[in-house]
């Protein structure tokens, strides 16, 4: 079957990592720019980023460049919602409208998350998602987004990644706001995480100019079979959803599509299962590798080896992953997928030729989409791919220090250059996938 002919082909990025224009045109902190000094690498942060904020017309015309057919991008809270008042700051508003209609003049579908972690700080301060009732501001904010929004964007995902930015941001403290949490607390963030999603989900429908497709991007945690006997098969899908491990895929999944409780989630009440489980259109999954190739300090595992193959970020290559992720998350949830976030941190930089020539993620890219096309060769309704990132950015707690970007950017002038893997990743699009 390969790849459909509508397969959105596109790529991805977040408000935070790339807008910059911190405090412009009314938009005030978020918890990133309040807590980025003393927590981020090189002394980094957000305020300037790429500079997305002014130049996005310049990025679309790459983005078309490169042939994309679709394009994930996030909303900055706080330039939406700038305090408390429930009053929309419409220059800030304007801004996705002006990236919206330069994204379709290019015939580049856009595709919308609502939270990438980027949270205000005047919502911070009001105890943020410990307090059920903030969850009522979040619900004003999806309403405002897709009232504005939805005649021209079909595609929309509440949140990103919720098993990452509760536990790192609440739990290990490593990323903003930087907190060590009780476990008990901890737990009380994940239920309104999740009551926002179902209550966003139902608002959002509601007011929606048009019919919209909606999906939350989760970070698929994933063990992949030893070998492909029903046996390890079998073994693999146990270990990636019957777990007790918090913050797991099933964790967070069998709740929003199952409307049931994992293994350890008690603290969901059916009332809370009934709100959080609402209809969705498609398994929304970022994926980067499959689990249970590390080991402890000093210890082995035997799915590793010495020199395993490893990203910038040190993160293992298991390019089998992106099959069995489509194929466990469509057996088990049994929506159409959509691969949102894939791809690598690598060692990038303008070379004498003036050119960045990124082999190492030309080959990461191809090995992995050709175990999507498995999945799609199978029949698993696969509906898009979302390489991570559109351009090197702000990454988080490693600041500037990592770069996964198809394009490169030299962050003291802002020039965009497209790499040796923005150009493959072309040909591919252009192609279907039939060149793989």
């Amino acid at each position: 079957m390969a790849f459909s002919k509508d397969f959105l082909w596109g790529a991805a990025s977040a408000a935070h990592q790339v807008e910059g224009a911190w405090d412009e045109d009314g938009k005030t902190p978020n918890v990133w720019d309040a807590f980025a000094k003393g927590n981020v690498a090189y002394g980094n942060d957000g305020k300037v980023a790429c500079d997305h904020y002014h130049r996005y017309k310049e990025d679309v015309a790459l983005m078309k460049k490169i042939g994309l057919k679709s394009y994930r991008f996030s909303i900055s809270w706080a330039r939406i919602f700038p305090d408390d008042s429930g009053k929309v700051n419409e220059k800030g508003l304007q801004f996705y409208k002006n990236l919206v209609d330069e994204l379709l003049k290019a015939d580049i579908i856009p595709m919308c998350t609502l939270y990438h972690w980027d949270m205000p700080m005047w919502l911070f301060d009001k105890g943020g998602w410990e307090k059920e009732e903030n969850i009522e501001y979040f619900v004003q904010y999806a309403a405002a987004c897709v009232e504005a929004l939805s005649d021209k964007i079909e595609y929309w995902l509440t949140f990103n990644e919720p098993e990452c930015f509760i536990p790192a941001g609440y739990e290990s403290g490593a990323h903003a706001p930087f907190l060590q949490l009780s476990k008990e607390r901890v737990l009380a963030i994940t239920r309104n995480v999740m009551l926002a999603h179902g209550k966003g989900v139902m608002k959002m429908r509601e007011v929606a100019k048009r019919p919209i497709k909606i999906g939350a991007a989760q970070a698929a945690c994933l063990t992949s079979p030893v070998d492909e006997t029903p046996e390890e098969i079998e073994k693999a899908r146990v270990s990636s959803f019957e777990t007790d491990r918090p913050y797991f895929s099933s964790w967070w999944a069998d709740p929003i599509y199952l409307g049931k409780r994992q293994a350890g989630t008690d603290y969901l009440s059916d009332e809370n299962l009934k709100i959080i489980c609402q209809p969705l259109d498609f398994c929304a999954f970022n994926m980067y590798n499959a689990d249970g190739y590390g080991a402890p300090k000093n210890q082995s595992n035997p799915r590793s080896y010495p020199g395993f193959p490893m990203t910038a970020m040190d993160w293992h290559i298991t390019p089998e992953c992106l099959y069995w992720g489509a194929r466990f998350f469509y057996e088990r949830y049994g929506l159409p997928i959509l691969i949102t976030e894939n791809g690598m941190a690598n060692v990038d930089f303008k070379m004498l030729d003036g050119k960045v020539h990124d082999p190492q993620r030309i080959d990461f890219v191809h090995r992995y989409l050709l175990g999507l096309r498995r999945a799609t060769d199978e029949g698993i309704p696969v509906i898009g791919y979302q390489y991570w990132s559109i351009m090197d950015n702000f990454e988080w707690a490693c600041g500037y220090s990592k770069r996964f970007g198809l394009i490169y950017v030299d962050y003291p002038t802002g020039e965009r250059t497209l790499k040796d893997s923005a150009y493959f990743y072309s040909e591919i699009i252009k192609t279907n996938g039939e060149n793989l």
